[in-house]
């Protein structure tokens, strides 16, 4: 796999002229104008579009829930699931807010769904085993999840795909793969995650930390994201690098899902190319990770939930970007003056 930069002077010298020839003052759309700019060289063209986007929500279960580090049980992990197939989660009602398919994996949650409308089964496992005695994967495993994110990306007819998660556990297998892949100390990584207390997060943090030192000789990304992290995130990063492979837009939700990120970037850095950063949640370590990525994020409304909600709540902006350099007037077209010099 191998994954183009987008940068493209000559498309890029005519995406600013398209954009600068609006009836606005220069840059007066700000971010907008960035993020269309950003759109036509992923699509490499200067009339964009955002055709049949959809978000897909990874589930999955860890096994380091046994060290006492979330404040739910594991079995929140299915029985949300159930509320995703059952429309009943924010994700659903933003989804479908925004005219967004969304589509729901099950990459290794511990429960027997059966067939089930709605749910995309590619459970590899009941969940990965605890990283905190054990790898939480086999390399053979691993390569299979990110594996099937590839297959998943590849069938997705779209061409925008916002990437969410859920599973009981998994602020801690991120906040070890950010510590990892970043050297920013294990304090700075781990945050409340579901709802810890203080004492909660200090354990969580002792539990990271102690992993760390047992699996010390760790350094590759794909043994990081083995030893480290889930089902869930472990396939969601193979649906990004698939995507970016098929010039898709990536938009980005929170803190988990930029872990899966983060492990992706280190393999292929030309995929921060193709990424929007939905925003920036208020879990611990999340705003530290972006600056590590050196990512703008587009919102900043403190969120913490996960789901891919974010990502939802981040497509009219898309949708505002792309209709404003396909359908504002140019000074010519509506006789407008232009800036005197």
């Amino acid at each position: 796999m191998s994954i183009s930069p987008t940068h493209n002077e000559a498309l890029s010298a005519q995406l600013d002229r398209a954009i600068n020839n609006k009836t606005k003052p220069l840059g007066s759309l700000g971010v907008l104008e960035a993020l269309a700019k950003q759109i036509g060289l992923i699509q490499n063209r200067t009339d964009i579009s955002i055709a049949k986007p959809a978000i897909l929500v990874f589930a999955a279960d860890h096994g380091v829930v046994a060290e006492g580090i979330s404040a739910y049980p594991q079995d929140v992990t299915w029985q949300m699931v159930e509320n995703f197939l059952a429309g009943g989660a924010a994700i659903n009602v933003f989804a479908a807010q925004n005219n967004c398919a969304l589509c729901v994996i099950d990459a290794g949650v511990n429960h027997d769904f059966g067939p089930r409308d709605g749910l995309t089964d590619r459970k590899l496992a009941h969940g990965t085993r605890n990283f905190a005695q054990e790898p939480a994967m086999s390399r053979d495993l691993c390569d299979t999840a990110l594996a099937a994110g590839m297959a998943l990306a590849a069938e997705l007819e779209g061409n925008v795909v916002g990437f969410g998660e859920m599973g009981i556990g998994n602020t801690t297998a991120a906040a070890a793969l950010m510590h990892k892949l970043t050297g920013i100390p294990v304090a700075q990584c781990a945050g409340a995650g579901t709802g810890l207390s203080a004492d909660g997060i200090l354990h969580k943090q002792r539990v990271i930390e102690a992993a760390v030192t047992r699996h010390a000789a760790v350094t590759e990304p794909l043994d990081v994201l083995t030893t480290f992290g889930g089902l869930e995130i472990a396939m969601m990063a193979g649906a990004m690098l698939k995507a970016a492979e098929l010039r898709k837009v990536l938009l980005i939700d929170g803190f988990i899902v930029t872990s899966a990120l983060l492990v992706a970037a280190r393999m292929q850095p030309a995929i921060l190319d193709y990424c929007v950063f939905a925003h920036c949640s208020n879990e611990n370590g999340h705003r530290q990770m972006l600056e590590t990525l050196n990512a703008k994020p587009l919102l900043h409304l403190g969120l913490r939930l996960g789901e891919g909600t974010g990502c939802a709540l981040a497509l009219p902006l898309l949708h505002a970007a792309v209709n404003f350099l396909n359908q504002m007037a140019t000074f010519e077209s509506a006789q407008v003056s232009e800036k005197s010099e």
